[in-house]
């Protein structure tokens, strides 16, 4: 069976894409912060065999390489970096919080990357594919309205880190994007968004699905929009 690795797995967009591709057959690795406190996603291991779930904050570089370690024989098809942080709303320029944005950059853009690291060897065994999703507020073109300093610049710098993975790799056989998973509601996109998370895990499922070489490190939307860096 086809296996993926998901971080951030415990609910919102995680957890939908945990379940739509048990549902089509593939072994899931679900990674979350928390197991005892994921109700929704342990409750999907009774009726589905081939899923694992593991404990795991992605900034914990040591438990990280443990885990990859425990996992090192694995063919891993496909890397989901959904592990994401807001950080407070309503930040004002001229009130930064330092420590916040610290916070912001190192869940949203080094742990993707130290995560990809961590498990490159697997994906080399399966020629996998590396998704991480960003958001369109990382786009510096789409940026018309200002303000979201944290969350902005975590996604941009992941999305520069993504392109450069996507280049690096290619020797490798591997694949590289990032997407923007829409508008969601959820916990950190709120009760306004646009679409649910099953719209949004069925339309990024689609889109991985049809992704060709010369498509690695470019940034989708989840209807497979190319968008502007």
């Amino acid at each position: 069976m086809p296996q993926l690795l998901i971080t951030g797995a415990n609910r919102g967009i995680g957890l939908a894409l945990t379940e739509l591709y048990l549902a089509a057959g593939w072994d899931v690795v679900a990674c979350c912060r928390d197991p005892a406190q994921a109700d929704d996603l342990l409750y999907l291991i009774s009726d589905n065999p081939g899923l694992e779930v593991y404990q795991l904050d992605v900034t914990d570089y040591d438990a990280l390489s443990d885990l990859a370690h425990e996992l090192s024989d694995r063919p891993i098809d496909l890397l989901i970096n959904n592990a994401g942080y807001y950080g407070p709303n309503a930040v004002l320029l001229g009130d930064i919080p330092v420590d916040e944005w610290r916070k912001v950059m190192e869940i949203n853009a080094i742990a993707p990357i130290k995560v990809t690291e961590a498990f490159l060897p697997n994906l080399r065994l399966a020629k996998g594919t590396v998704a991480n999703i960003s958001s369109k507020m990382g786009s510096i073109e789409d940026n018309q309205s200002g303000g979201g300093y944290l969350y902005r610049s975590s996604k941009a710098a992941l999305n520069a880190a993504s392109k450069s993975l996507a280049l690096d790799l290619a020797a490798d056989g591997i694949k590289a994007v990032v997407l923007h998973p829409g508008w969601v509601r959820t916990d950190m996109g709120g009760p306004h968004g646009l679409i649910d998370a099953d719209t949004s895990a069925q339309g990024i499922k689609s889109l991985l699905e049809q992704l060709q070489p010369q498509d690695s490190g470019k940034f989708f939307d989840y209807q497979g929009k190319h968008l502007a860096w």
